[in-house]
């Protein structure tokens, strides 16, 4: 299946807007706006302390004032070009374009829908659970979909909701889930020990898959040579869990550190080369920012 991935946070008046992180410094251009100086502030989001502009903070209507910037600009030269010229979008708006675009091509597209901070949220009365089903029930949606989070908590009271979707749990390298250590503190388990066997087994009765970083697939050591593929796939697909992975990137800065090439951190490395551990791994699914690349390479 082909889909888009848009990640959702949500305004102060519960509009729920596409965006990679609900800090909006690093991909809008809020800060050149003197009308929202006084909205900068401190806050501690999933045990991060970060400085900068949030998405609770505003309005929908203030925020569709606002313009698209790359979050990546050096190393994404070609996609900063395009600063200033987009502005954010709704996950309705997502949705929308996503239906023209499987009628326009005659086929199925999907979305990939990940929830954001789900537990911050709630902390501050908003509900994304509720807001992402009137969302899906407003837009009629029946094309493929999949609904994602680092917390299970969420996908937990989306399905309960008869929110028909494949649930996926997103599992960092390191760390733990945001909701867990909300709930248990620090005897919460770690995303390590939820890819366990056990943990595993565990999850399966909970969600539908996981998706995983790549780190945990690839394993590099500390001079950051592989030493994967780790047998976290194999031992999900046992416990009857599919396994996606994120994100194959081809530039330099994002490759395991033996598949770097020159050029400096943007250029591409030989990203081919990680990407078939990955495939040959036998993950269900990738992510991918270079969509032409990944088709290319993954259907070949």
């Amino acid at each position: 299946m082909d889909a888009v991935e848009p990640d959702v946070v949500a305004t102060k008046d519960g509009v729920l807007v596409v965006r990679h992180e609900n800090e909006i410094s690093g991909t809008t251009d809020v800060a050149e706006h003197p009308e929202f100086a006084d909205r900068r502030t401190t806050k501690t989001i999933d045990g991060a302390s970060l400085t900068g502009w949030f998405t609770e903070d505003f309005t929908w209507e203030e925020l569709a004032t606002l313009r698209c910037r790359e979050r990546l600009p050096a190393i994404r030269a070609g996609s900063a070009s395009f600063d200033g010229l987009q502005p954010i979008l709704r996950l309705g708006d997502v949705l929308e374009l996503v239906r023209e675009a499987s009628l326009a091509q005659g086929r199925e597209i999907g979305v990939v829908l990940e929830i954001k901070h789900a537990t911050y949220f709630a902390g501050i009365g908003i509900d994304l659970a509720a807001l992402v089903a009137a969302a899906l029930r407003d837009a009629d949606w029946a094309l493929p979909l999949v609904i994602e989070s680092f917390e299970q908590t969420v996908l937990a009271r989306l399905r309960a909701s008869g929110v028909a979707a494949t649930y996926v749990y997103l599992v960092e390298a390191a760390g733990r889930a945001a909701d867990l250590v909300a709930r248990d503190g620090t005897t919460a388990p770690t995303y390590r020990s939820q890819i366990t066997p056990a943990g595993l087994a565990v999850l399966a009765g909970q969600v539908d898959g996981i998706s995983v970083d790549k780190r945990i697939i690839l394993a590099p050591n500390k001079l950051g040579r592989m030493q994967g593929p780790s047998p976290v796939v194999a031992d999900a697909h046992a416990a009857g869990l599919r396994v996606f992975t994120w994100t194959c990137r081809p530039e330099n800065t994002f490759l395991v550190g033996q598949y770097r090439t020159r050029g400096g951190p943007a250029a591409f490395g030989d990203y081919e080369a990680e990407w078939a551990v990955i495939r040959d791994a036998s993950v269900d699914g990738v992510f991918v920012d270079h969509a032409d690349l990944g088709v290319a390479f993954f259907r070949a």
